[in-house]
């Protein structure tokens, strides 16, 4: 159950930086936007086979 939470995070985050990049805000701020998706499927890969 919170693997796919953790996944529709992910969606929402990818989104985000997407969205913040064609506004021509700050490249961190896409950058963390990316890394926090990242960390997001990586919890949900680990919820997902128990590691």
């Amino acid at each position: 159950m919170w693997s796919v939470v953790l996944m529709g995070v992910a969606g929402l985050l990818i989104g985000g930086a997407i969205s913040f990049r064609r506004q021509g805000l700050p490249r961190f701020i896409s950058i963390s936007f990316w890394v926090l998706a990242g960390m997001s499927l990586l919890g949900a890969y680990l919820l997902t086979y128990g590691l």
